[in-house]
């Protein structure tokens, strides 16, 4: 729809323009443009995507455009001869990174720019851009690169070749060092949290006035002052905003940081203990107390404020643990610290244990100046820095800035590694975690070659062995060796060990049933009369491992011929060794349970009849989807016949199109198309599997020979509504809509397999599997989010689209009250749709403490410090819980793509434990049973609700929700 909207400027109707316009908000680094040029931008921007490989253009070309980059990455190259295979990569440039202001003035461009994958830009041509310079000079100065924005040069700029320079005016750096850096306190208060401090002190003034004293510690008397335990108690008396202690000190630690609470010592950490803090009002003598008018105005913004520093406390308690002594951190600050870099994409390769090491040396820096040189070329690299927040040049003398580094980006590590001057932990550091971690590798060797690589560390929590060897990688055969052999066989089997749970979760990526069952029968030991009670607990391990296997394999045990018949026959030989061996008789019974529940492998196919289509069927308890099940789907042709066609769910489109070919007798060459409800078309690929569930919300599938593929055009049924459902909907209760939605989500939610979640991220083509319940789940979030938006976009009367308004932050309230955070946020984000939020005439008559409730609930959508709100929010919940899915998926992306699934030819373990890890999350959601009783009923009955939530009608284009939200309000001029 983007790519639409982009079409020629003085084609753009002011829909297209809101549509861009969200777009281009969506990007992070946008969010510091002047909203005035950020419209114009919108109004002349052209729309480019690029493969990988294409280069933009080269060093010395006069430039034409400027660019700005909305997805995917480029590289950097320089080179110092006119040659330009000598060029190296310096750096790349991604999300958010604008370049090209060379067009100013028509000097040659400094570098050249090569896209490193497939790369979507924003091209602004030279005579629009220099017009927006011309207009909005004030607002792009601190956004563009010298010579044309506000960097100073730095000391003896001119003798040196290369420099990295700060940009932005609050470039917060965490720097791998062996050294201690003091924070920064801000001589001037901001206004916000100058007026936070007086709140915050007019409050406790005027609910605790005996927090406010004179105290006297070993003879000497500190005036008017509070207790930090005390302030902490405080804190979480008073706001559900704060869920731990911790949260409240980093909370505190803003007002420390900014000087509007001072230690008595000028200590520049708060602590949760017995240490006297004092308000900057009260540094005064005789400090007035607050008026009644004051104290009622201070009490009326207490909670906002309580917000405000909830949302911006857990960077400065970051800030705190960063500035402290590597060695005065405690095991919590590492943790936290550790948590923080998990989600940098800079160390997303490092293994775990170069992690937490790294979290014992990083020392954060901040440069408040734009301007600052953090180094130049030729200088020795004695550090390695990540960005946190702001941005950095890299200036090369005679040439001028290449390129700019943003938040997530590093540099500086290469000189260490290669021992060379700067390019950009201290080495020292840097070079011994790499010691460090090489000392405590095991390498188990075959051949001359690695098989198996464990990595040794102490072992806190066992008193029998201070020792402890983890899994880093190895061959699928060894590492199952090694789990079975440090496998613990206690007489209960009550806690399953992480590392085998973390094996058999992921094995299906490296070692499918089909060759972990041959090798799980190869460890089985025959019977030796002279190692009797060895090979016993040898057997009582594999038995023990295969048991656990059934139980996270469940379903997926009746679409294997293989792994049923393993069962089998590993039953059987349990059972004819249980006479030689007593002992054994204990496990039989476990596993006769798993072969009674799956009876047969002559699979009787089950018939989906519309499954992923509104109908009937959403009336029935959901049931897992199998790769084996079949499915009576439509398929469409040019004229909009159809035939309907019977196929595994997990079929491939090879198999649809020969199954189509054969209802009609055709024998042209037919293509599968995806049609959306805007007319877009998706070519699909002949491997594509399990594409049914994963179509769009009125998406159909087409065949056709390709030369038919541009006749194209949607079914009328595709459109959507043309009324919406307010006259149904608005009788029935908020929390009776909020619960029959979560009952429904919970079907669906229990209906996915862990093992989903893994196709899904690896791809789902390279297992053959289907993905169909996942798929419906991510479905039906997408299904509430345009539901809000349809029914806004097609209610004409105002004063009842505020009533809409309102119904939907209760219902929304409700879902989070019931734990459904994936209807909440759907809900949410729902609101959030260009079309829905310009509505400002609707806002604007939405009583205020709905708006305040929408507000509370938009900044747990907050994406900064990744989702931190949310996961915060998540932690504090009790199971059942039912997350918000597009998070987990975009976790185990993150991890995924970060990291190489093979090192040097062996499983990265590393890798599977952290995607386990993930997918456990679910587990633990899942962990109780939805049990939460019905509301009482009023107006309509349950099962009108129910029957409601799950036939929703909705319009998925969002081209003609824009066109419908501005009939309701036309742009204002």
């Amino acid at each position: 729809k983007f790519c639409m909207c982009v079409c020629r400027p003085e084609e753009r109707s002011g829909e297209d323009v809101d549509i861009i316009l969200a777009r281009l908000k969506s990007v992070k680094a946008f969010e510091k443009f002047h909203p005035a040029l950020l419209q114009q931008i919108c109004l002349c921007g052209f729309y480019e995507c690029l493969d990988k490989g294409i280069t933009l253009y080269r060093q010395g070309d006069i430039g034409t455009n400027w660019y700005t980059v909305l997805s995917g990455s480029l590289d950097v190259k320089v080179s110092e001869t006119a040659n330009h295979q000598d060029a190296v990569t310096i750096c790349t440039l991604g999300i958010g990174t604008a370049f090209g202001e060379s067009i100013l003035d028509n000097t040659p461009r400094h570098a050249t720019i090569v896209t490193r994958e497939f790369s979507e830009l924003l091209r602004i041509e030279q005579k629009d851009f220099r017009t927006l310079w011309e207009n909005y000079r004030q607002c792009m100065a601190g956004l563009l690169v010298p010579p044309y924005g506000v960097m100073e040069s730095g000391p003896n700029a001119d003798s040196k070749q290369l420099s990295v320079t700060v940009l932005s005016t609050s470039c917060v750096v965490c720097r791998v060092v062996y050294a201690c850096l003091s924070l920064f306190v801000s001589q001037v208060p901001s206004e916000k949290i100058l007026r936070a401090g007086k709140v915050l002190r007019n409050n406790i003034l005027s609910r605790a006035p005996h927090m406010i004293r004179d105290r006297k510690y070993h003879l000497k008397t500190y005036r008017q002052c509070c207790m930090g335990t005390e302030l902490v108690d405080w804190l979480m008396q008073h706001t559900s905003c704060v869920h731990s202690r911790v949260q409240a000190v980093g909370m505190w630690q803003v007002l420390l940081e900014e000087g509007v609470l001072n230690h008595v010592d000028q200590e520049l950490s708060f602590q949760d203990k017995y240490l006297f803090y004092r308000f900057l009002d009260d540094e005064i003598e005789d400090a007035p107390l607050p008026t009644e008018e004051e104290k009622k105005e201070s009490d009326e913004e207490l909670q906002d404020t309580l917000l405000l520093l909830s949302q911006i406390g857990p960077d400065a308690h970051l800030r705190m643990i960063l500035s402290k002594q590597p060695g005065q951190r405690t095991v919590d600050d590492l943790e936290i610290i550790y948590e923080e870099l998990l989600h940098i994409k800079a160390l997303s390769h490092l293994s775990t244990t170069v992690k937490r090491e790294l979290a014992g040396v990083l020392i954060f820096e901040s440069h408040a100046k734009a301007g600052t040189v953090l180094f130049n070329q030729g200088e020795e690299g004695t550090s390695w820095y990540i960005i946190l927040k702001g941005s950095v040049n890299v200036v090369i003398y005679g040439k001028g800035v290449v390129c700019t580094l943003h938040e997530g980006d590093d540099f500086g590590k290469l000189a260490l590694v290669n021992d060379a001057p700067r390019a950009a932990v201290d080495k020292e550091d840097f070079n011994r975690i790499l010691r460090d971690v090489e000392a405590n590798t095991v390498r188990l060797k075959e051949h001359e070659e690695d098989v198996l690589v464990l990595e040794k560390t102490n072992n806190r929590s066992s008193g029998s062995s201070p020792l402890k060897y983890t899994v880093m990688s190895g061959t699928p055969e060894k590492i199952l060796e090694h789990l079975l052999e440090t496998l613990k066989l206690d007489s209960q089997f009550t806690e399953s060990d992480p590392a085998l749970d973390d094996f058999l979760l992921m094995h299906c990526v490296f070692v499918p049933n089909s060759q972990l069952c041959p090798l799980l029968m190869a460890q089985y030991p025959f019977h030796e009369q002279e190692r009797v009670e060895y090979a016993l607990n040898n057997k009582r391990r594999v038995i023990r491992l295969v048991l656990q296997w059934a139980a996270i394999n469940t379903d997926h045990l009746q679409e294997e011929d293989s792994s049923f018949n393993f069962l089998q026959e590993f039953n059987e030989t349990v059972c004819e060794e249980s006479r030689l061996i007593p002992a054994l008789k204990d496990q039989l019974p476990e596993l006769e349970k798993i072969i009674r529940q799956n009876p047969s492998l002559s699979f009787q196919h089950k018939v989906l009849l519309r499954q992923f289509s509104t109908g009937n069927d959403r009336l029935q308890k959901k049931q897992p989807i199998r790769s084996t099940d079949e499915i009576l789907f439509k398929v469409y042709c040019s004229d909009h016949t159809y035939s309907t066609i019977r196929v595994p769910v997990a079929a491939s489109v090879r198999e649809v199109i020969a199954a189509v070919t054969d209802k009609l007798g055709s024998g042209d060459d037919l293509l599968l198309i995806h049609l959306n409800s805007a007319g877009d078309k998706e070519l699909l690929k002949p491997s594509d599997v399990s594409i049914f569930s994963s179509l769009s919300i009125n998406g159909r599938l087409f065949v056709c020979p390709r030369d038919q593929i541009d006749s194209l055009t949607p079914l009328p049924e595709q459109e959507g509504p043309s009324a919406g459902s307010m006259s149904t909907f608005e009788l029935m209760s908020s929390k009776d809509l909020a619960h029959q939605m979560t009952l429904y989500d919970w079907e669906l939610f229990d209906c996915v397999h862990e093992h989903e979640l893994i196709y899904h991220t690896f791809g789902r083509q390279h297992f053959k599997k289907t993905t169909a319940n996942l798929d419906l789940f991510l479905r039906r979030f997408n299904e509430v989010q345009l539901w809000v938006v349809t029914e806004v976009c097609l209610c004409p009367t105002l004063s009842k689209r505020v009533q809409l308004l309102k119904k939907f932050i209760k219902i929304a309230a409700h879902c989070k009250e019931f734990r459904n955070l994936n209807s909440f946020f759907a809900i949410i984000m729902g609101l959030g749709n260009p079309a829905v939020c310009r509505l400002s005439q609707t806002w604007e008559k939405l009583p205020s403490k709905f708006k305040k409730s929408y507000g509370e609930f938009e900044n747990l959508m907050d994406p900064s410090r990744n989702h931190r709100a949310y996961r915060l929010t998540m932690a504090k919940l009790e199971p059942p819980i039912i997350p918000f899915m597009p998070l987990l998926i975009k976790d185990m992306t993150f991890t995924h793509e970060g990291n190489k699934t093979f090192t040097d030819r062996l499983v990265n373990f590393e890798k599977m434990r952290m995607i386990a890890s993930t997918v456990r999350i679910m587990r633990y959601c899942r962990s109780q049973p939805f049990n939460q009783e019905a509301p009482q009923a009023t107006g309509k009955s349950h099962q009108d609700v129910r029957s409601y939530v799950r036939h929703i009608s909705v319009i998925d284009n969002q081209r003609t929700l824009s066109q419908l939200s501005h009939r309701l309000e036309p742009r204002r001029t």
